[in-house]
């Protein structure tokens, strides 16, 4: 496995898959043993770790760059999404649950910071910081069209039908619901999630989430049907197209890029353990689209080897 720049090609590379504790050294058919991979910067150890979702049952590993396997994290939990914040892994499992991983010790500590939010897992489940550093846990369900058992399965769509969003009360251990995100956006889905301020970016709509398809079932069961992607306004609960016709292919199934990754990958560090001679991660040029990193993780499972 490698991380890949998709404008220069250079290539950073990371442990075998087959040093991921769960995994044999087969190929999946289906192509779903990563559900979702992360690049993240830890401040204090000025090193980069990547992260990644994986099968089976949605468990979580990680490696710096620089490591020769994956380390298995615990509980193996159906872990859903994952943000990195204060030098701390947060990762958010099926019933809402989420966990707080130290991983620059010798020995990994973990800790519970919020327990079961509900009693069932009928949703996709987004751990957010907001741009205030809050946390926020957003669950995106999707909707009963009614179709029952008479499904077409070469037509079959699936559609976001509802998105909840919430404030992590650390203290109290709670959720506390949010209705109106103000001036702010979400972004969800194959990546890591984001909340933005709608006045610095003015091409988007303010209280609206932008998502991508990231229905696992879905994706993988149905690879050739129209994917589900749109911009999901809070306000009334109603669902817009981002663009009408659309305008990709419905395998691989796309994802956000971000332009620009200066806040999250800063240019006076250099990718530990390489010389910074031999990699331009972190120059402007070569942070153009370079947030596509985590799809080339999984490239030779879910086709994107194809198509680079």
């Amino acid at each position: 496995m490698h991380l890949l720049n998709p404008i220069t090609l250079e290539q950073i590379a990371l442990p075998s898959v087959i040093t991921l504790e769960p995994v044999a050294p087969i190929f999946y058919e289906m192509g779903d043993m990563h559900n979702k991979a992360f690049v993240f910067y830890d401040t204090s150890a000025k090193r980069y770790i990547v992260v990644v979702i994986h099968d089976p049952h949605g468990q979580l590993s990680f490696a710096w760059l620089g490591d020769h396997k994956w380390t298995l994290l615990p509980p193996h939990r159906n872990f859903h999404d994952c943000i990195y914040k204060d030098d701390l892994l947060y990762a958010v499992a099926g019933y809402g649950e989420i966990f707080a991983f130290n991983l620059r010790g010798p020995m990994v500590t973990k800790k519970l910071i919020m327990d079961r939010a509900k009693h069932s897992i009928c949703e996709n489940i987004y751990i957010v910081q907001a741009p205030c550093g809050d946390l926020l846990q957003v669950w995106r369900l999707e909707a009963d069209d009614g179709d029952g058992e008479d499904v077409d399965d070469a037509t079959y769509e699936s559609h976001t039908g509802k998105i909840d969003i919430f404030k992590v009360d650390t203290t109290a251990q709670k959720l506390v619901k949010i209705n109106c995100m103000d001036d702010h956006v979400l972004v969800l889905g194959h990546n890591q999630s984001l909340c933005l301020n709608a006045e610095e970016y003015p091409q988007l709509k303010a209280n609206r989430v932008y998502f991508t398809d990231d229905h696992e079932l879905y994706i993988f069961g149905f690879r050739n049907n129209r994917r589900d992607i749109g911009v999901f306004d809070l306000a009334n609960n109603s669902m817009e197209e981002l663009v009408s016709p659309q305008l990709w292919s419905n395998w691989p199934p796309p994802i956000w890029i971000t332009p620009a990754l200066t806040e999250l990958c800063p240019t006076t560090v250099p990718l530990y353990p390489t010389p910074a001679s031999s990699l331009q991660f972190c120059n402007q040029a070569c942070l153009r689209a370079a947030y596509i990193f985590f799809c080339i993780i999984c490239a030779y499972l879910i086709g994107w080897g194809s198509i680079l």
